[in-house]
Parts: structure tokens; C-alpha cells; sequence
């Protein structure tokens, strides 16, 4: 049973393996081991229900060293500093050369055996000559760029999303899946970038994870502008509300009421003499086709995320 986690790059918990002669407390910085080589996190308690929850997909094991020292809390402070020369150093090599590459975040070993830059870029990037002025500038030292995705570089950076709580990216996903605009038209959401995409750009991982609730409240209602009968007479479907599985319908009279998809039923002719406004988000799909604006543009590609990191 492992009894405390770290938290690495993109804010990704992995239990931590501490030996029992070990002496750990919560919230304590340690020496870990990773992938990259010694690192520094800080060892937090796993409650039991996230145990469970992982079950047989435990995250893979982080190995522990040793709790930080004085020596070594010193040591990392000044990596903090070398972090942000490097990070200042390097985006003026790569205006120097030209390159079209977005830096994100430079990052030592606690040893300073190794530096990697994690940077973005719309496509691959010959950085040959960027790796020379690199390895002459920061000497004794192995230097590794990694190209990563938009939605990894987010994740790096943490931030705010449009719910005010921490994005989803960078508090409790773990693996990043396809999102097309597809699931945004079935959720009704309005087609307007600034309303379905997120700070990386890509259109919001919620639309995945809340799509099957959607789907499944959207069974047996009617399509908007089809005609249903109520218990108030006949009348045309002017929009749809999900969640709370409420029709709004607009009468032969003009009233526009609401019902419950179970309170009304498809008629199969159509109904005339009854004009309804089209909601937002099927004006906006209108225009959209209309128009030169590529809505796909939004959704993800090959330079959307990694596993790279």
C-alpha cells in the first residue's frame, strides 16, 4: 500500500515508493527519481478512496531517495535561478535562428546532469543548429528538447478555466482523448470558438467527458422545429434544455411553454403557420457554413498533445 504520492510535470500524481526505515511527512520536499534522473517533489498523503479508485491502473511508481536536505534545498533554489537564464538564453537563440517553435518551460535535474526545454511548434523543427549554441553555452551538461502538444503545454502552465475552478488538464485528467466539433453541435453548444475552446486553443476536454450524459438526456426528445402535440395543442419545437429534460415549445397562439419530452409527442405532419426563432447555436451553424471560418481548426491534431513528457 503506498502512503504518499508526488505530483510531476502537468501536475500528474504517481504514488511514491518510500522505504519504511524512511522518515516522510506530508507536504514535505524529497528526491525522487524519474526517468530524467533526480528531481525534487513534494510527497503528499494518498487517501484511500484514490487508492481504490486506480485499481489495477496504478500509475507507475516514482523511487525515492532521500527527504531534501539543506544542501540539496540550496542546490534546487539555484536551479530555480539557472532554470530562468536558460529559459531567457535559449528564446534568444531561437529568434536568432529564426524558428518557429514556442518555448515552455526549461527544467534541471537536481544533479545538473541534464536540461530539458520543453517547447511547441505547428510542425517539426530542424533544431541542429540550435543544439550546437546550446550545448557551448550550457556546458557539462546534456541537453534534451522535447516537442510537445498545445494541450501538454496548458497543462504545464495551469491556469484558470471558463468554470473558474483549475483546468481540467492540469488538476485531475490523466490521459488526453480526440475532441471533435461534432460533440459540441450534439451538447448545443454555440459554434463560436471563444465559447467551445479553451486557453490551449483546442476545443474544452469537458465536451468529452460530459458528452454521455448529454446523449443520454437527449433520448426521446423531438428535433428543434419539429412538430409535437401538448397538452395545449399542437405546436412547433423551438429549443431544447438537456439537463432539466424541458421542451420549449411555441403554440398556434404565440406562447412559447415548457414540457417534459414524456408530456408531448412527435405528430408526423408539418406544421404550419407557426414561425419560431432558431436558437443561438443553429443561427451560429448556419452562418458558420456560410461563411470561410474552419471550425475544424479547433479540433485536435497531431500537435495537440504527447506522451512525450
Amino acid at each position: 500500500m503506498y502512503k504518499y504520492g508526488v505530483r510531476l510535470l502537468k501536475n500528474r500524481l504517481h504514488p511514491l515508493s518510500v522505504p519504511e526505515s524512511a522518515n516522510v511527512e506530508h507536504m514535505q520536499l524529497v528526491v525522487i527519481r524519474t526517468e530524467k534522473g533526480e528531481e525534487v517533489a513534494r510527497a503528499k498523503r494518498i487517501p484511500g478512496c484514490v487508492i481504490k479508485k486506480w485499481g489495477d491502473k496504478l500509475p507507475d511508481p516514482v523511487q525515492f531517495i532521500r527527504v531534501l536536505s539543506k544542501e540539496d534545498e540550496e542546490i534546487y533554489k539555484e536551479n530555480e535561478e539557472r532554470e530562468i537564464y536558460a529559459f531567457t538564453k535559449t528564446q534568444e537563440l531561437v529568434e536568432k535562428h529564426k524558428l518557429a517553435m514556442r518555448l515552455v518551460k526549461a527544467q534541471y535535474t537536481l544533479d545538473r546532469r541534464k536540461l530539458t526545454f520543453y517547447f511547441t511548434a505547428p510542425h517539426r523543427i530542424d533544431f541542429r543548429d540550435l543544439l550546437k549554441d546550446l550545448t557551448q553555452t550550457f556546458r557539462k551538461v546534456r541537453i534534451d528538447l522535447r516537442h510537445i502538444g498545445v494541450r501538454d503545454e496548458t497543462s504545464i502552465i495551469e491556469g484558470m478555466g471558463l468554470c473558474g475552478n483549475s483546468l481540467c488538464c492540469c488538476s485531475f485528467i490523466k490521459d488526453f482523448t480526440s475532441i471533435n466539433i461534432k460533440l459540441a453541435k450534439d451538447q448545443g453548444m454555440p459554434i463560436n470558438p471563444g465559447k467551445i475552446s479553451g486557453c490551449c486553443g483546442r476545443l474544452l476536454c469537458c465536451l468529452n467527458y460530459e458528452y454521455s450524459t448529454y446523449i443520454d438526456a437527449a433520448v426521446g426528445m423531438p428535433p428543434v422545429g419539429s412538430g409535437v402535440m401538448t397538452p395545449d395543442g399542437i405546436g412547433r419545437v423551438c429549443s431544447l434544455h438537456f439537463l432539466n429534460g424541458k421542451v420549449a415549445v411555441k403554440l398556434e397562439d404565440g406562447r412559447i411553454k415548457e414540457y417534459g419530452k414524456k408530456d408531448i409527442e412527435m405528430i408526423e405532419e408539418e406544421v404550419s403557420g407557426i414561425e419560431i426563432d432558431l436558437p443561438i447555436q443553429y443561427q451560429q451553424q448556419q452562418d458558420e457554413e456560410d461563411s470561410n471560418i474552419d471550425i475544424s481548426e479547433l479540433e485536435d491534431d497531431e500537435q495537440s498533445f504527447t506522451s512525450n513528457i
